[in-house]
């Protein structure tokens, strides 16, 4: 996690080691009863400890130390481990979805699973096979993740609730968008807010919020919003534009692999409001999964030549600003605030 703060790697680090402990007992657990079930749970371990930035760990702790909680509590690292899972849950869905080869420059499950099956001329057909697999395993994370959080107070259960219907809807807004071409830039924006946004850090930080200190909870996440929506949208846009622009070394993702999918970004419906004709017959062509190398780097070209990257960049920093500058106003300790302010110029910084 090249430049990453100092404390973000301190609770990565309490977090694997929760996660690597559970999900061993686990696959232990179901080994014992019949060997090839070790499989799956070998899947979630190798997406989970394989990388990752642990950012809803991080801003699911800080939003718990802020709002008076100890910063080695049981509770706080169990949520942290619990918010891993449920992004591992996503992460296993969305590359079926995307049909994606690869996840941190490794092979996605479902692909690994297509090979198995292929590989041993099993019945039935590979993709479907390796799908299905992919989708279990998903779902296995799924209840991994609420069994780590099952001494939650009512009020942090109704928050994860509403946190995982979110990403549901945002998931279906984001493949209705792609396979609609939506190129509208409050469409794409919300799209962006409830794929991802919301609940990268508007949601780890009320729910820590309310595990530490659950009586303020109506004191609390309206000063916490404040500062995880603009950071959440500013978050995911950076993420739109390494996937239009991103160092498959670094990203682990094929380069421009967001123009290949077609994905509805605020950055291509800004590049679109913002394009001559000749430009947009280019960013016509976003969305052809045998797109060529060259064809990728014509979009890119247009996409700065119309001015939609630089436009927005401006927007991430002023929503960045804007997320930094609420923090006066929280009601929350001083060392969230600080630890808080370097995470939102790390997040909307980043290039990993």
């Amino acid at each position: 996690m090249a430049g990453a703060p100092a404390s973000l790697r301190r609770l990565a680090e309490r977090v694997d080691a929760r996660l690597d402990e559970f999900l061993a007992a686990e696959r232990d657990r179901w080994a014992s009863f019949d060997p090839e079930l070790a499989q799956p749970i070998d899947e979630i371990r190798r997406l989970v400890l394989s990388g990752g930035k642990r950012l809803r760990p991080a801003f699911c702790h800080w939003g718990y130390v802020g709002a008076g909680g100890a910063e080695n509590d049981q509770v706080d690292v169990d949520a942290g481990a619990a918010f891993e899972l449920m992004h591992a849950f996503a992460l296993f869905h969305d590359d079926v979805m995307d049909d994606a080869d690869s996840r941190r420059n490794q092979p996605t499950t479902h692909t690994v699973a297509a090979a198995e099956h292929a590989e041993k001329g099993w019945a039935g057909e590979s993709r479907r096979f390796g799908e299905g697999v992919a989708i279990l395993v998903g779902d296995l994370a799924f209840v991994y993740a609420d069994q780590l959080l099952e001494e939650a107070t009512p009020q942090a259960a109704r928050i994860w609730n509403e946190l995982r219907i979110e990403l549901n809807i945002g998931q279906y807004l984001d493949i209705l968008g792609g396979v609609s071409r939506t190129r509208d830039v409050v469409r794409s924006e919300r799209i962006c807010r409830y794929k991802s946004g919301k609940y990268t850090i508007e949601r780890p930080l009320h729910l820590g919020a309310v595990l530490a200190a659950p009586e303020r909870m109506d004191e609390l996440l309206p000063h916490l919003s404040n500062y995880g929506l603009p950071l959440g949208d500013a978050f995911q846009m950076r993420d739109d534009v390494m996937g239009a622009f991103g160092d498959e070394a670094l990203t682990g993702k094929p380069v421009g692999g967001d123009l290949i999918e077609g994905k509805p970004t605020p950055l291509l419906a800004r590049s679109t409001r913002l394009a001559t004709d000749v430009q947009r017959e280019v960013l016509e062509l976003v969305g052809d999964p045998d797109m060529s190398p060259e064809t990728v780097a014509r979009i890119q070209q247009a996409i700065v030549d119309t001015g939609g990257l630089a436009e927005l960049e401006a927007h991430i920093s002023s929503l960045t600003e804007s997320a930094v500058t609420s923090l006066d106003a929280a009601p929350i300790t001083e060392v969230a605030k600080t630890e808080l302010v370097e995470l939102a110029e790390f997040v909307s910084q980043r290039t990993v």
